[in-house]
């Protein structure tokens, strides 16, 4: 992934300098150079990088040691602050109140990922109780409106098209009238090449007409550098509000465009780091930096849990503290983890975990918990309520039905007896573990 070799390469040189014997010119000298390295790899301007580098040099060695943290703890304070002024430092966030309708225009260049872009702003507006709505104001690419639509389905979200239409602010002035009662309203515009006169045209045309609350352009991670090209094309066609990028774990050029676009003074508000619909994030320069430099990403992750929370209801809460915890209360333990995402995504956010765990060993877990979630899903109701009736007969059945071997099968059990034992020792505790792990499910 781009950003994890980005991530890598940076957190490695502040591991040199925690190692180093002491933090001196030398040191600081050779830090520089290598997260000069790491930038330059991820594609990111040779002037910008020179820039955060002197900066980066000047501060390590002329500003003053603050009380209370060592020189080594101040450089890398240092590269940290240095890092997120250069992404824009403070967030920006995209503000949308229930009851006062925002109209948002995405513009872009075919192959952007916009029309995925703004599936995924949908949902996540509609996780956190906003209606949303899409329009398809793309009359120039065939499928355009099918793929919108069937995005949209998937989320249970409304759209707006018409596949055999030709006018793009016909169909988004349509939309917008049917969409009067909505939170927010996300148009998706055409793409083509950004050198073309018509779409510019277009897109000044539907700006004009339907007076959106804000243009979003989506950039194509990948392109890097380039990045600044486009999105200099088309704040001349419309006043860009704002940014979205895309693709963020598919190229070794992730750091090129996020500063490129950085460049041009817009913000950035979304990234998009995954192919999942559920993979978008608000881009806050701090926390992405942290997870960069292996810092971790705390606030993300607690949103994340909230996101994927199981509403136990009181009686049953109490029931499974007092043992009677259920191979169905485990599956659902399982699905609230596939909710937060991979693991490789949730261990980033923790302090020190993202680049100390194996990769293989990641990919082994992850594999592990999907063929447990099998196995429980090819029980009968009575097996997943009372385990206690396995024998050697069911366990074949059960292994035989989900495609796992007999021992899968004696280490799901032998797991689950593992974690109703330590339910037990929680009686007193007003919270349950998430996943056995320490992080809280809402009991209430």
């Amino acid at each position: 992934m781009a950003l994890e070799r980005l991530g890598s390469s940076l957190h490695e040189a502040l591991r040199k300098l925690f190692r180093a014997a002491v933090v001196d010119e030398a040191a600081v000298k050779e830090l520089v150079r290598d997260v000069q390295r790491a930038l330059l790899q991820a594609d990111v301007n040779v002037q910008l990088v020179l820039d955060i580098s002197k900066r980066i040099e000047e501060r390590a060695l002329k500003e003053k040691v603050p009380p209370g943290i060592s020189r080594r703890e101040h450089v890398i304070k240092v590269v940290y602050e240095e890092l997120t002024r250069f992404l824009g430092e403070k967030p920006v966030p995209l503000k949308v109140e229930p009851g006062k309708r925002k109209v948002l225009m995405l513009v872009g260049i075919q192959g952007s990922g916009k029309t995925t872009a703004a599936a995924k702003l949908v949902r996540y507006f509609q996780k956190r109780g906003l209606k949303p709505a899409l329009i398809c104001a793309d009359t120039y690419r065939p499928g355009a409106f099918d793929q919108l639509q069937q995005l949209a389905n998937r989320i249970n979200v409304p759209v707006y098209g018409d596949a055999k239409a030709k006018d793009p602010v016909k169909v988004a002035l349509e939309g917008l009238k049917l969409f009067s009662d909505k939170d927010i309203v996300i148009v998706d515009t055409a793409g083509r090449h950004k050198e073309e006169r018509e779409l510019i045209k277009e897109m000044k045309m539907l700006e004009e007409k339907i007076k959106p609350n804000e243009v979003m352009l989506v950039i194509d991670g990948t392109i890097g550098q380039q990045a600044l090209v486009q999105a200099k094309a088309f704040n001349e066609a419309t006043s860009i509000g704002s940014i979205l990028v895309t693709k963020l774990d598919g190229s070794a050029r992730g750091g090129g465009a996020l500063s490129a676009v950085v460049a041009t003074g817009a913000p950035i508000k979304f990234i998009s780091t995954g192919e999942k619909i559920e993979d978008i994030e608000p881009f806050v320069p701090s926390r992405f930096v942290g997870r960069l430099l292996g810092m971790g990403d705390l606030e993300t992750l607690i949103e994340r849990v909230r996101e994927a929370e199981v509403k136990v209801p009181e009686k049953k809460a109490k029931a499974i503290l007092s043992g009677k915890f259920t191979l169905t209360d485990m599956y659902e333990q399982f699905e609230a983890m596939r909710k937060m995402g991979p693991f490789q995504k949730i261990l980033k956010m923790f302090p020190g975990m993202s680049y100390n765990v194996p990769e293989d060993m990641l990919e082994t877990a992850e594999g592990k918990l999907e063929k447990w979630r099998v196995i429980i899903q090819s029980m009968t109701p009575e097996e997943r309520e009372n385990p206690k009736i396995f024998n050697a007969s069911r366990i074949r059945r059960v292994a035989r039905g989900s495609g796992a071997g007999e021992k899968d099968v004696k280490e799901l059990l032998k797991q689950y007896s593992l974690m109703r034992k330590m339910l037990k020792t929680l009686r007193r505790k007003k919270r349950l573990p998430f996943f056995g792990k320490g992080l809280p499910l809402d009991v209430g």
